[in-house]
């Protein structure tokens, strides 16, 4: 049987668009200090470290984690990489947590990162497409054509991603670690922001952060007594497929729907609007809360939308959605899907601030990454599943 692993430390930098003041190997030594001081421990009791981040062209830096070794206190430990695009903040978390479920070690630190400000990511993820001249630019360009699709099949309102933008930035108003803190933003200022990639506006677009996020992951056992209760893991789940074949679905991915599924019922819910509190997904353009909305079974297909219009998602709606601010407020990409894995963590451990969601218990990380084809959700509670 396997044991129960709790999130005993949580750990994050102040996210912005250029960290000069660190090297890398500072920026995570930041966040994982914070990690370690929030669990109660220090360097000595740490086992194992698994480190993840988004492709190494992003900084330049091949192999980044032979030099981290030393930065991260892996000298004569174990040490793992884990890299599966965008979703890797969160597929790195499951890792770490695998090894504390399966017996191999009690106490794992976790950590993952991207210094995007020495990087040109834009052009890194200018994908070329099989047998086509290359018209896209950045991840945007890829994407901006299955927002269109989605807002042709379900008849959405064409303000849609502004207001979920809107809410975004609002919250991370709340966040003293968030990039993007803007006080005077608005639904006008978000419409009349210049038009990236059609119908994908600039202020619907996620920034380009520094930043990396820590977890300290612990048996049963080896929790030890803080400010703050652990959260437990009750589920997680990751599920993949290919870029591109024949009769993919690339609005509602098969890979997402298999993946929230799967983590559903390991955690015993069978109503996820019901049962789940709060979420924080990974949102990197605002269309894509309506569509994973529907990918993840909280509304029916073609309806996410209407989740945003009636307030749904909002910090006080019946499901409260990226109350951080979300990837739309700050994304050092590699980072990103276990920032999401930890807020939702914060958020049971009664730990998100000016952000609480009030009387949260169950929350659901989620984070994905390539073309909509790696997947990686976590399911956390206040209490031992």
């Amino acid at each position: 049987m396997a044991q129960l692993c709790a999130v005993a430390g949580i750990g994050q930098t102040q996210y912005s668009a250029r960290r000069d003041d660190l090297s890398i190997a500072g920026l995570l030594r930041e966040a994982a200090t914070r990690a370690l001081e929030d669990a109660g421990m220090d360097w000595p009791d740490i086992e194992a470290v698994v480190v993840g981040k988004a492709p190494d062209m992003f900084e330049g830096v091949m192999m980044p984690e032979l030099y981290l070794a030393d930065a991260l206190g892996c000298s004569g430990k174990p040490m793992l990489r884990v890299h599966t695009a965008g979703s890797v903040g969160g597929s790195t978390a499951i890792m770490a947590a695998s090894l504390v479920q399966a017996g191999v070690h009690e106490r794992v630190l976790t950590v993952s990162f991207e210094k995007q400000s020495e990087s040109n990511a834009m052009w890194a993820l200018t994908v070329k497409t099989p047998l086509q001249a290359s018209v896209v630019a950045g991840a945007g360009g890829y994407f901006a054509p299955l927002v269109r699709a989605y807002m042709n099949r379900s008849g959405a309102p064409d303000d849609t991603g502004i207001r979920v933008a809107l809410k975004d930035r609002r919250n991370a108003l709340k966040n003293p670690y968030a990039h993007l803190r803007d006080p005077n933003i608005s639904f006008d200022a978000i419409a009349g922001s210049p038009m990236l990639w059609d119908p994908i506006r600039l202020h619907e677009a996620c920034p380009s952060s520094d930043g990396a996020c820590a977890l300290v992951l612990t048996s049963e056992r080896s929790v030890r007594k803080t400010q703050y209760a652990p959260a437990w893991i009750h589920a997680t789940s990751m599920r993949s497929e290919p870029t591109m074949f024949a009769g993919q679905e690339k609005v509602n991915p098969q890979a997402g729907r298999d993946c929230a599924k799967d983590v559903y019922k390991k955690a015993g819910i069978t109503d996820p609007r019901k049962q789940i509190d709060m979420a924080e997904i990974y949102v990197p353009f605002s269309w894509f809360e309506p569509m994973w909305m529907e990918n993840l079974g909280f509304a029916p297909v073609g309806e996410g939308w209407k989740m945003t219009y009636e307030g749904a998602t909002a910090l006080d709606g019946d499901l409260p959605v990226n109350c951080s601010g979300g990837v739309l407020s700050s994304n050092p990409i590699g980072a990103s899907g276990m920032i999401r894995f930890a807020e939702a963590a914060m958020q049971v451990r009664g730990q998100a601030g000016e952000h609480q969601v009030d009387g949260a218990r169950i929350a659901l990380g989620h984070a994905y990454g390539g073309g909509s084809q790696f997947f990686s959700m976590w399911i956390v509670g206040n209490a031992k599943p």
